[in-house]
């Protein structure tokens, strides 16, 4: 049972997962409704950040380029842009 919740796992990240190619430049978006529609969670700079506006529903897609690309959308300063 085990090693088959793993390769089920691992199938959904892989199709949940936004992927970029080293050839494709991350996309910049208009405000928070376009970003969330690729990345629900937000976009956080690293992995050790913590959301301090709050409750929120999904994780954030971790990418310090996207957040660099977004700063003017985190507007707690938490680390976070768009979190949801």
């Amino acid at each position: 049972m085990l090693p088959g919740f793993i390769a089920m796992s691992l199938a959904f990240l892989m199709i949940t997962m936004p992927i970029h190619t080293a050839n494709e430049a991350p996309a910049k978006f208009k405000n928070c409704t376009e970003l969330n529609k690729t990345y629900p969670g937000g976009v956080a700079k690293d992995a050790k950040v913590r959301n301090v506006g709050g409750k929120t529903k999904y994780k954030p897609f971790v990418s310090a380029e996207i957040y660099k690309m977004h700063t003017n959308m985190d507007r707690d300063k938490d680390g976070i842009a768009c979190e949801k």
